[in-house]
């Protein structure tokens, strides 16, 4: 059975800090392109950021140089970095994996980036 699970979501003020993990099970995680995409209610999801198999990296304008995505291959797992948090960061944020013939999706884990 495949789980993606994500973690690490919570409460963070603006201008702090917050990592979020995502680890993936029941797949040969090598094998895939992970990555994180992010919704507000009544908004389309949106991508956040990408890590291929390779370890190539894509982010959204809106992210860039902010939050840094990188993969553990033996611990199966993958974070999201997310640093100078703004209040429109706040969002539900979904990891995904990603291979030529399905995808699989978290449950997602809350950010609210208030004051």
């Amino acid at each position: 059975q495949v789980q993606v699970v994500e973690s690490g979501g919570g409460l963070v003020q603006p201008g702090g800090s917050l990592r979020l993990s995502c680890a993936a099970s029941g797949i040969i995680f090598s094998f895939y392109a992970m990555g994180w995409y992010r919704q507000v209610p009544g908004k389309q999801r949106e991508l956040v950021a990408t890590i291929t198999d390779g370890g190539s990296t894509n982010y959204a304008d809106s992210v860039k140089g902010r939050f840094t995505i990188s993969r553990d291959n033996a611990k199966n797992t993958v974070s999201l970095q997310m640093n100078s948090l703004k209040p429109g960061d706040t969002a539900v944020y979904y990891c995904y994996a990603k291979s030529t013939y399905v995808d699989y999706w978290g449950q997602g884990t809350q950010v609210p980036v208030s004051s």
